[in-house]
């Protein structure tokens, strides 16, 4: 192997990794396109289009015009993300504080458990 293809390889590479990157900015940039209620529908068509015709200035402009906005947004969705996660996690893994002691209770009452455990319990689920 000659030191010429090495540097071939290397620069294959190199141009590979840009282009890949290039792709995940025009991803997130479209993506934030769709996800941009603010924007009219012609504004976002006109950002599309320039997106192929001009893809490197437009994207270093669109990065640079609404990249706060662009960060906001994916903020918020990745919050709404979250909440929506932590819901589906107490639905389905959690119950309620009430439900928790209620529970306790009715240990206590079948005297599989003391009054200080189930006080230790209801403390517990109150702090929750």
């Amino acid at each position: 192997m000659s030191s010429s293809s090495f540097w071939d390889v290397v620069w294959l590479i190199i141009i590979s990794f840009a282009f890949v990157a290039y792709l995940i900015v025009l991803w997130s940039i479209i993506s934030d396109l769709f996800r941009d209620h603010k924007s009219s529908g012609w504004a976002k068509a006109v950002w599309a289009i320039c997106l192929f015709i001009f893809p490197l200035i437009t994207a270093l402009v669109y990065l640079i015009a609404k990249g706060g906005d662009m960060t906001k947004r994916s903020v918020a969705e990745a919050q709404h993300m979250k909440d929506i996660q932590d819901q589906y996690i107490k639905q389905t893994a959690g119950t309620s504080p009430a439900q928790q002691i209620a529970d306790a209770q009715k240990l206590l009452d079948g005297g599989s458990i003391t009054p200080e455990e189930f006080a230790a319990l209801k403390a517990k689920a109150i702090a929750h």
